[in-house]
């Protein structure tokens, strides 16, 4: 199990390395099909993504491509909101009886959102961008933001998924950010998102420490191979493809 579970971790890492689609629509549906309880499999892969996001923060730092004004204003929606999902669920008698069939279908529809928002992406990028919204300074956007904050935050609070593709594609079409401020902002909303809650459900005794260890052991490496080979394969085939398996595998938990 120890040795599947490493394994996991590095083909999901290399995907990650590869493409840069988030890795939680892969890893969470992949933890319950290999037997764990929905609610521990969310757990730890929040206090897998906090411990992977956390480099990433930290180079994105040096760097200088994070916008803290955006990130704080992400974070001021998406924070109270995933705490209040994660509340919802495990302190409440009748969420917490239904709880795996609830997170199932919440990963079913969250995994075809995912995949239609790659597919969009993808395909429809230069129909969107550039547009009026993207023109607009920051704070005439502060209610919006913390607006797509709430919501993704309590997608992200249930079912462990979005804290990378949701964010990430809200700020490609809604604001004016280079690449690397928009991938250094999105990685530093998010370590801050999916830490509170993976510490929340770690509470709840909802994390298994053991596993995200051998996640870790497989999707490090991972996650480096996949970023050298990423410059000689092409990754928008890879992202179509990866997110039609998203799809497939989220319409089958619905």
């Amino acid at each position: 199990m120890e040795l599947s579970i490493t394994l996991m971790g590095l083909f999901v890492g290399t995907l990650v390395g590869l493409t840069g689609v988030g890795g939680a629509a892969l890893l969470t549906p992949l933890l319950i099909v290999l037997g764990i309880n929905p609610s521990i499999a969310v757990g730890t892969d929040l206090v897998y993504n906090s411990i992977t996001k956390l480099f990433g923060v930290a180079q994105h730092y040096k760097q200088r491509t994070i916008n803290f004004k955006l990130a704080k204003y992400l974070a001021f929606g998406s924070i109270p909101s995933a705490v209040l999902a994660i509340v919802t669920l495990h302190a409440f008698p009748s969420f917490h009886e239904h709880q795996e069939t609830i997170i199932k279908h919440a990963l079913g529809y969250v995994m075809t959102l995912v995949a239609i928002s790659i597919i969009f992406r993808v395909f429809f990028d230069k129909l969107i961008r550039p547009n009026r919204f993207q023109e607009m300074d920051l704070n005439q956007k502060k209610g919006l933001t913390i607006g797509i904050g709430v919501v993704f935050g309590f997608i992200v609070g249930l079912t462990s998924i979005g804290s990378g593709s949701l964010f990430a594609i809200a700020m490609l079409y809604l604001f004016k950010l280079k690449t690397p401020e928009l991938v250094g902002t999105d990685i530093a909303h998010a370590f801050l998102l999916v830490t509170v809650a993976g510490i929340l459900n770690a509470s709840f005794g909802s994390v298994d420490y053991m596993l995200t260890a051998n996640l870790l052991t497989g999707s490090i490496p991972g996650v480096l191979l996949g970023s050298r080979l990423s410059t000689k394969v092409p990754s928008r085939p890879l992202q179509a493809i990866m997110a039609t398996i998203i799809l497939i595998s989220g319409i089958k938990l619905i």
